[in-house]
């Protein structure tokens, strides 16, 4: 078994500890914001889970320098993917495990983005839509593969509800191979060097089966019509407004191909454990509001820094709670659960490269830390000598530790 490789650079963190975390907002305001607002149990959930990450409620152990004998305490984290602290572990876990799934050609990113005239609907109903999102994408891509190169494509989507300043912006990132297994599985089928498909012809075919699944699910009685979307509830209104957003132009971006394997991790991973917004995003946090930046995207994606009351920044970010199980990273085609391990060593063959990647020696948490931070945290921080080593437990609140524990377990990505 061969070494574990270096992780990507998008795993790699270099920046300094943030001044201030999401943690910090939901602390000061969280209790005023819960009892003005009732809210859904998930998102109390994610509140919950952010405010006790790596704190004393959750326990953890006690560690001691071998050397000097200085101790401190390790606390456990939550592990609820909507909490920025604990997603770069699970990003480079995701993204080791990924690595022998990449093929040797180049690699297209796609987004498909919903009109924001659904985001009413879909807010009050993230799963149905969300499941026919990824579901109208998929079907579009596999489509254009078999009619367009004759073959099966891999499509690699993972889903974001947001934009920069926090608004509601349902859209999902596509990964795809540059190229098809043919579906006897006879060749590998190369696409053009800087072309997939036609992004016009994509989004014609994407808005007619999301509208059309859309329609089904409203047959079926799978939505619920209420605040802004209430009015859509008379049938009548519901199929006005599906002939509007069919005559609307629905956007489907494509981006270059990158050139090498390597290169489509390091993106891959910028977009596949982001969360709504990051605590190095945050400026400050005080007299009940809290200041961000962001890039405008309108302005030449100039970075700047928007302020809001602590009330609405919090709504904004619960905005993005996704129910629990809802997968947000999906695959599909060649790359699906079920046929990626027989598809890929097929493809492999095909394009001449070993049938079966080399082993990677699974990297332990602590050694995944190192590697991401570039920090030795084993190392005694007061002697820069010693080692720390694990010397007892330190035992949390053990009803918030069943809590969050059972609402992990519900909220795993599948991928």
């Amino acid at each position: 078994m061969l070494p574990a490789l270096p992780l990507p650079a998008a795993a790699i963190v270099t920046r300094p500890r943030p001044k201030f975390e999401l943690a910090d907002v939901l602390r000061e305001y969280g209790g005023a914001y819960r009892r003005a607002h009732p809210l859904p149990r998930a998102q109390l959930k994610v509140m919950r889970a952010v405010e006790v990450c790596r704190t004393a409620a959750l326990g953890g152990h006690l560690e001691q320098c071998d050397a000097c004998g200085f101790r401190r305490p390790a606390y456990n984290s939550c592990r609820n993917r909507h909490c920025p602290k604990c997603q770069s572990l699970a990003k480079a876990r995701w993204l080791e495990e990924r690595q022998a799934e990449l093929l040797p050609v180049a690699y297209f990113h796609l987004v498909f983005t919903l009109p924001h005239e659904l985001n009413p609907l879909a807010l009050i109903n993230k799963r149905v839509v969300c499941d026919l999102l990824f579901r109208a994408v998929a079907e579009t891509l596999l489509e254009f593969g078999r009619t367009h190169l004759g073959g099966k494509l891999g499509v690699t989507a993972v889903l974001h509800t947001w934009d920069q300043t926090l608004l509601d912006h349902f859209h999902l990132h596509c990964l795809v191979p540059a190229g098809a297994l043919a579906l006897d599985h006879s060749r590998w089928i190369p696409a053009r060097a800087q072309f997939l498909f036609p992004v016009r012809a994509l989004s014609l075919v994407f808005r007619g089966k999301f509208l059309a699944s859309l329609r089904q699910a409203r047959v079926k009685d799978e939505l619920e019509f209420h605040g802004r979307s209430a009015a859509l509830a008379e049938p009548e209104a519901f199929n006005d407004w599906l002939r509007r957003l069919g005559h609307k132009s629905w956007v489907v971006y494509a981006k270059p191909p990158f050139g090498s394997p390597a290169r489509v991790l390091d993106y891959l991973g910028r977009y596949t454990h982001r969360v709504a917004i990051s605590n190095h995003r945050l400026i400050s946090v005080g007299d009940d509001q809290v200041t961000f930046s962001y890039r405008d995207r309108r302005g030449g994606h100039r970075p700047r820094a928007m302020t809001l009351g602590a009330e609405e920044f919090i709504r904004r970010f619960l905005l993005h709670v996704l129910p629990d199980g809802l997968q947000r990273i999906r695959h599909f085609g060649l790359l699906a659960n079920r046929v990626k391990k027989q598809d890929l060593a097929r493809c492999r063959e095909l394009l001449g490269a070993a049938t079966s990647p080399p082993a990677i020696r699974p990297q332990s948490p602590r050694e995944l830390l190192i590697a991401i931070s570039g920090i030795d945290f084993t190392r005694c921080p007061a002697c820069r000598r010693g080692r720390m080593v694990e010397v007892g437990e330190l035992p949390g609140d053990a009803l918030t530790t069943a809590r969050l524990g059972a609402a992990h377990a519900l909220a795993l990505d599948s991928s």
